[in-house]
């Protein structure tokens, strides 16, 4: 076994691969970036080697600085996680090159399996069902369109040489194709360096269900079950679970011989994830193999009991694989949330941001249990621009998938993140749809359930006014000390004393009112709806509202976190983000300045769509942006004539920034 290894990646994934080699008593070495010089993963290791500013080209994508690193300090293996280096050959045979092992495949099988249209004949060859498709190297846009037009719409155009969702596009007629083959291409040129593509079969209402494998060096190959990806945005998985809802033995044993079959066809030695589309039916399709460990390999870990991670040192150094096929056991249902920074009612753009509050639900780290959670960061931490928007894998295990789902629901509930905007709420709301709840599943299902998932209110407004006021009482009664001078309840000998609460939320004014009775009742008024009202605080965070009159009280727990003026309020039924105005402080506030075409988030300019001088319509597509390795199109607010351009292509650009001048 391994003395020393080191870890060529960053956030969550590395502190994954540090927690089990601590476990198994091999030292460990980070490598990391200017912006994540007081990261996580470079605490959970024994050494840490700088190897470049934030940029991943600069930093993370530098194989020769990381192959240094693990020269001068010693480190026999390179274990290089997910995303990054973990599927580029040219990094694993440097290594094999170098007398250092690569803890994955070897380099011929990521080649084989890298890029996607190989794969495919590879796959044919091996007798793996396929979907129908044009898998060529002719690159020609008229021969592939040709070819999408003889497949029928709609297609999939893929990047041949991606994953994660990036040069994806579904295409739903001829008129569309052209557009969608460019941004495919230069998604792909910028996430792999190769813009070729593949076209397939779109096939209508798929389950994405893979299975994950295992080889070792003496020829060994097994699976350890499958898990079901189906609910996805933009092509980007965000709920996963294993085993799938509604597999049969039969079912589960043929597309595990077939994963097998697709791993020895290369040779393939490690964890590795073949995935398949399914119809509703049952029948399946290869549709890539993805050479390293998985983000959503916990599920299996979960329902396993296995350490991969483990399993991948062991075969790394050597070692035959810890079970055979025969001995393999799956117990229980488990559910895998992706929490991530991102707007998802403004279509998931990702959102940089402090995390000024992180508080996680009771959980063990890195081990089967009922919840899990695999995080890179911690409360204070920044999410950057630089890298993807995942902030933390939440994961809860149960004896069967109804007592699963009751814990992610409870485990969500207990996860509250303030600083910047996160997936939390629309991720509660995803698991408690009626398709997701009842095992209806398919890549559609969030559009197919949009209505419920997308501009939901969060907690009523009488409660989360209730919840700031209640916590700036507590506020108060802490700082106020034993001098009744100082005490601002507005105690009254005789009548009741009423107090202003000017809030914001949404961007719309408020107030609510809050009238104490000299009897030492209270009621609070929101909007003109009068509440009898009552709290008791154990802290300036932690509350109990107590709203209405016996027998109809509705009690409610709530905590609430403050940064400055905003603060935010979390309940069993909801959160929500309220703005405590201090009205004298903001006296001399004018107006804000709006009606112009600004940048959602920070990142690089890819293009304009439209040039100074032209007459545009509202909702047409102006500028193309790149943040967190995806591409997001801007479009125009209004109707208007473009005036001036204000970045050339290429810029980086922060958020807020004005991109042009848009004249009505």
């Amino acid at each position: 076994m391994f003395k020393k290894i080191l870890i060529a990646n960053r956030g969550e994934i590395a502190c994954r691969v540090a927690a089990t080699a601590r476990r198994m008593g091999i030292q460990t070495v980070a490598v990391y970036s200017e912006a994540d010089a007081d990261a996580q993963h470079v605490k959970a290791c024994d050494e840490a080697i700088l190897i470049g500013s934030p940029a991943p080209r600069d930093s993370y994508l530098q194989w020769e600085r990381i192959l240094d690193a693990a020269k001068r300090t010693g480190a026999q293996a390179v274990h290089p996680g997910y995303g990054f280096l973990s599927e580029n050959e040219a990094f694993a045979q440097a290594c094999a090159d170098a007398g250092v092992v690569f803890i994955g495949p070897p380099p011929s099988a990521i080649q084989a399996m890298g890029l996607k249209a190989e794969s495919k004949r590879l796959m044919e060859a091996a007798k793996v069902p396929l979907v129908p498709g044009y898998h060529g190297a002719d690159q020609d846009p008229a021969l592939l369109k040709k070819e999408a037009d003889r497949i029928g719409y709609p297609v999939l155009i893929k990047a041949s040489a991606g994953g994660g969702g990036k040069g994806m596009r579904a295409v739903y007629g001829a008129d569309e194709f052209d557009a969608a083959l460019a941004s495919c291409k230069r998604e792909a040129i910028n996430s792999f360096g190769d813009d070729a593509v593949l076209i397939e079969r779109y096939v209508q209402r798929p389950r994405h269900i893979e299975i994950q494998v295992f080889g070792d060096t003496q020829g060994d190959c097994v699976y350890l079950f499958e898990r079901d990806c189906s609910v996805q945005r933009r092509h980007q998985k965000v709920l996963e679970e294993a085993p799938a809802p509604g597999m049969t033995a039969e079912r589960r044993a043929q597309m595990g011989e077939a994963a097998v079959a697709a791993a020895k066809a290369v040779g393939y030695v490690g964890a590795g994830t073949v995935e398949f589309i399914a119809e509703q039916d049952g029948r399946f399709y290869f549709m890539e193999m993805n050479t390293r460990l998985q983000v959503e390999h916990p599920v299996t870990e979960a329902i396993t009991g296995q350490d991969l991670v483990e399993w991948q040192l062991r075969v790394a150094s050597g070692q035959p694989l810890p079970l055979k096929q025969s001995e393999l056991r799956m117990h229980g249902h488990a559910i895998e949330a992706r929490i991530c920074a991102e707007n998802p009612d403004g279509g998931f753009l990702p959102a940089t941001g402090t995390l000024d509050v992180a508080r996680w639900p009771a959980h063990v780290a890195f081990e089967r249990g009922n919840v899990r959670i695999d995080a890179g960061v911690r409360e204070g931490d920044a999410i950057s621009p630089y890298y993807d928007s995942m902030v933390a894998k939440l994961i809860v295990w149960g004896e069967d998938r109804a007592q699963a789902l009751a814990r992610l629901d409870a485990a969500l509930r207990d996860t509250h993140v303030v600083g910047l905007q996160t997936n939390v709420a629309f991720l509660r709301r995803c698991a408690a749809t009626a398709s997701f709840a009842g095992a209806d599943l398919d890549t559609g299902l969030i559009e197919r359930e949009k209505a419920v998932l997308f501009d939901q209110p969060g907690l009523p407004l009488r409660i989360s006014a209730a919840a700031i006021v209640a916590h700036t009482l507590a506020v108060e009664a802490t700082t106020q000390g034993s001098d009744p001078w100082s005490a601002r309840d507005g105690w009254r000998m005789f009548g009741s004393a009423t107090r202003r609460f000017d809030l914001e939320a949404g961007g719309r004014h408020f107030d609510a009112l809050l009238s104490r009775h000299h009897r030492g009742g209270m009621t609070l008024t929101v909007e003109g709806e009068a509440i009898e009202f009552a709290v008791q605080s154990s802290d300036a965070e932690t509350h109990e509202l107590f709203l209405g009159t016996d027998p109809e009280v509705q009690r409610l727990r709530v905590k609430t976190y403050a940064q400055g003026e905003r603060v935010a309020a979390f309940a069993p039924t909801g959160s929500a983000v309220l703005t405590e105005v201090d009205v004298i402080a903001h006296a001399g506030d004018g107006p804000a300045e709006g009606g112009r075409l600004t940048a959602p988030m920070p990142g690089k300019l890819i293009a304009f769509l439209a040039k100074a001088g032209d007459t545009v319509t509202q909702g047409q597509p102006l500028a193309v942006m790149e943040a967190m390795k995806m591409e997001h199109t801007i479009s125009a607010p209004r109707d208007g004539k473009v005036a001036e351009l204000l970045f050339a292509v290429g810029d980086q650009v922060g958020d807020g920034a004005e991109l042009l001048k848009l004249e009505a």
